[in-house]
């Protein structure tokens, strides 16, 4: 395939950036997007120019790092993967193709397509933990009994990788979604009772510190969402605030 592309590219946070155009021949609808990168990559090489920054790690969906706003779509046009999982057979030969950082005020840009996510690390210092003594005499956390539908939400909730998708499709710019995952898979077990007041406020408080917008309940998010979190995080997360400031 022969491709049109129109990056982002920009030098660092405090500089202003544009729209650049690029073309690149002999793409494999087999390829990865970010194979069809690394190719571009190389042939700016070859010519001496310099070759655009975006943020890998594992390539295998796991660690979220991956991403890059495709026309517009988070991750692209597929559902359910991330940008190292999309194929380029998604696009059509002669296709131009818009790549873009995640934009939001909380994801300030670092270069070309790299942002700092570093907001999210901060969202889970605040509370996404459990603080138990390992000394003495401790319970198996496997002989606890749990039921299965809070279980099996728990480990939903906990699939969350933290790419930022949900902030980049929302118009808004919320990390409701992201949040309430990380409250969830605590909320739903017995190990997360003992701090569950402390955990629901400070993490809201720290997404709201980090300049996040606020949820109106468009549902791009969980549309958009890599590992398919679901929106009744957000009501349990609604649920676990509101208790918990009652209960001062």
């Amino acid at each position: 395939m022969k491709l049109n592309l129109k990056i982002w590219r920009q030098k660092d946070a405090g500089s202003k950036g544009k729209m650049m155009d690029y073309t690149i021949d002999g793409i494999d609808g087999d390829m990865s997007f970010l194979e069809m990168m690394d190719v571009l990559n190389e042939d700016l090489i070859n010519k001496g120019e310099e070759p655009i920054e975006f943020d890998h790690d594992c390539r295998e969906g796991i660690c979220g790092s991956c991403s890059l706003q495709i026309n517009g779509e988070p991750h692209g046009p597929d559902r359910l993967v991330t940008t190292c999982q999309l194929h380029m057979r998604k696009f059509s030969d002669g296709d131009t193709i818009v790549i873009e950082p995640f934009r939001a005020k909380a994801f300030p840009v670092i270069k070309d397509l790299i942002v700092d996510r570093s907001a999210f690390d901060r969202i889970q210092q605040a509370g996404g933990y459990i603080s138990i003594n390992t000394s003495g005499n401790t319970q198996d956390a496997n002989s606890i009994p749990i039921e299965k539908e809070n279980a099996d939400d728990a480990f939903y909730a906990a699939a969350c990788i933290g790419c930022g998708a949900c902030v980049a499709a929302c118009k808004n710019a919320s990390a409701m979604l992201f949040t309430s995952a990380k409250v969830s898979q605590y909320a739903l077990l017995p190990q997360g009772q003992v701090e569950a007041t402390e955990r629901v406020q400070n993490m809201v408080r720290q997404m709201d510190l980090e300049g996040f917008g606020n949820c109106t309940n468009t549902g791009a998010c969980e549309v958009e969402c890599p590992k398919g979190i679901s929106l009744e995080n957000i009501a349990r997360m609604n649920r676990e605030y509101l208790a918990a400031n009652i209960k001062g």
